[in-house]
């Protein structure tokens, strides 16, 4: 999608400058273009806020343009993240409807198995039209793990691009394309952040910079977040309409007897994502930088080869890794930097990023623009935790 080039800082700085003028608006920066950014700037423009959202490389163009959107309401119950993760499901829900989702970004309710493959000779029978005729390889069936009560997806980028064109189109949310240099504080309170050598203004700051986190002291100096990077290619089956709505959690064991665990979404848009293949690696300064592993890619071509005669020699349409961020306790980091004014994070969402944003965003403009949050209990994810 078209994104204001950098530029317009000067006129993301006049133009907050004079909406902040009326009517008791607050001036709020978003740093961070992903799917967890451009959710808190959705849900702080749509209360009111003026709100600038700044992006150093392009929209969604990490984990938040490479994920494979799959949602689910109760996976993360018995855990803190339980109650985070229902609310946004339900969100999903509703934005949904609000932004014609099911069209615009391919939101779909659908079917989670459970299966376990073997390249192994004679491993298991091929069971034949019993799953979905499309899943034709060597599995037995496990169990159902998700029913469309529970379980749904989204095409990640599309959702994140629909959900940024509304807060634009509808709510005003600018956007401008920099690297955040540092959070400005004054006085213990922040007073902006620094873009191409030129200071935005703001009364408060959200930085949602996933696995980049730590390019910052501000936050560094508090916590750490790693990055684990996955590995997924992008197909375009011979016939789509062969292929039914089951998310596929696989149980997979190589010819040498090598377990691992890849994830096959087809999408209502006709192509089937697989991924897996991950590791922990060091984060690249841009995500442009990133590349896949041959051998992970190759991986992933055997799996779907494997699954379903569908996808066996299938159009290759994107062979990509993305890095996703991770917390030192496992959790996300959501909440106010402690020890300075008006300074928030959002991050470390791991694989939960694409589900787990709109009740982030949701809940972070309860914060900043009420004093608490009332659609969760951030307190589970608060940033002093690691103090």
């Amino acid at each position: 999608m078209a994104t204001t080039p950098a530029p317009s800082m000067h006129h993301l700085t006049r133009a907050m400058a004079s909406d902040a003028a009326g009517a008791g608006a607050r001036r709020i920066l978003v740093c961070g273009g992903g799917v967890i950014g451009i959710c808190t700037a959705f849900f702080l423009a749509k209360k009111g806020a003026s709100v600038g959202l700044v992006e150093k490389s392009a929209i969604a163009c990490a984990a938040s343009g490479k994920a494979g959107g799959f949602l689910a309401l109760d996976w993360c119950d018995g855990s803190p993240l339980g109650p985070l993760a229902r609310a946004s499901f339900r969100l999903h829900q509703t934005l949904a409807q609000e932004l014609d989702g099911p069209r615009a970004y391919g939101y779909r309710p659908l079917n989670a198995l459970s299966l376990t493959f073997s390249e192994q000779p004679n491993a298991y029978k091929v069971v034949a039209g019993g799953v979905s005729p499309w899943i034709d390889g060597p599995v037995r069936r496990l169990s159902t793990i998700g029913t469309p009560e529970t379980t749904a997806q989204v095409h990640p980028k599309l959702f994140s691009e629909t959900l940024l064109r509304a807060a634009r189109d509808r709510y005003g949310v600018e956007v401008v394309m920099g690297e955040v240099e540092s959070v400005e504080v004054e006085g213990g309170r922040v007073r902006g952040v620094l873009v191409g050598g030129e200071l935005l203004p703001a009364d408060a700051v959200v930085l949602a910079l996933g696995p980049w986190s730590n390019r910052l002291p501000l936050l560094s100096s508090i916590f750490r977040v790693s990055g684990v990077k996955a590995h997924s290619i992008v197909l375009e089956p011979h016939d789509p309409k062969a292929i039914t709505p089951h998310a596929l959690f696989l149980r997979y064991i190589t010819a040498q007897g090598v377990e691992i665990d890849p994830e096959v979404y087809p999408r209502p848009t006709g192509e089937v994502y697989v991924c897996g293949m991950s590791e922990t690696t060091e984060v690249p300064d841009d995500p442009q930088q990133i590349t896949p592993k041959e051998e992970s890619v190759a991986m992933l071509h055997r799996v779907a080869a494997t699954v379903s005669s569908h996808l066996r020699g299938a159009q290759v349409k994107e062979e990509q890794a993305c890095f996703l961020p991770c917390s030192e306790d496992g959790h996300p980091i959501i909440g106010r930097v402690p020890n300075v004014g008006g300074v928030y994070v959002a991050t470390a969402h791991s694989c939960w990023g694409i589900l787990n944003g709109p009740a982030t965003g949701a809940a972070l403009a309860e914060l900043i623009l009420e004093g608490r949050a009332s659609i969760v209990d951030l307190e589970p994810f608060n940033p002093g935790r690691f103090i």
